[in-house]
């Protein structure tokens, strides 16, 4: 399976998912103009991904901002790593954010609280982000 590479802009996250090396992660901020057309690829791959998934997936959530649409699309990309995790697979979501920003450590538990995937919490400083 082909990795999926994504480089970020100011508007959109980097997005890499490399089922060879075990890497997923989405990192930046997230607001594209136009949310479901810009992920479509994401799913694709995603979806192939859930149909042969690595025995452990560790995804990686490192977001400086998202908006109310990429919050939606967040949940969805949950829900495909939830049904992988149901299969018996182990998935780790690590959730990373600045450790000044409230709001983004409580979406992440909010997000906990809607899937059964373990979630781990880090608080970074500005200099790690």
């Amino acid at each position: 399976m082909e990795k999926f590479n994504l480089e970020g802009t100011d508007s959109t996250p980097k997005i890499l998912f490399d089922k060879e090396s075990g890497k997923f992660e989405i990192t930046g901020r997230s607001f594209p103009e136009e949310s479901r057309s810009f992920y479509a690829p994401v799913f694709k791959w995603l979806e192939e991904y859930a149909q042969n998934p690595n025995e452990e997936t560790f995804f990686e959530f490192k977001l400086e901002y998202f908006n109310s649409s990429s919050s939606l699309i967040i949940l969805e990309i949950l829900n495909v790593l939830d049904a992988i995790y149901k299969k018996d697979k182990k998935v780790t979501i690590s959730w990373n954010y600045l450790e000044i920003d409230e709001d983004m450590q409580e979406a992440g538990e909010e997000y906990s609280e809607l899937v059964s995937i373990p979630f781990e919490y880090h608080a970074l400083e500005e200099t790690e982000f």
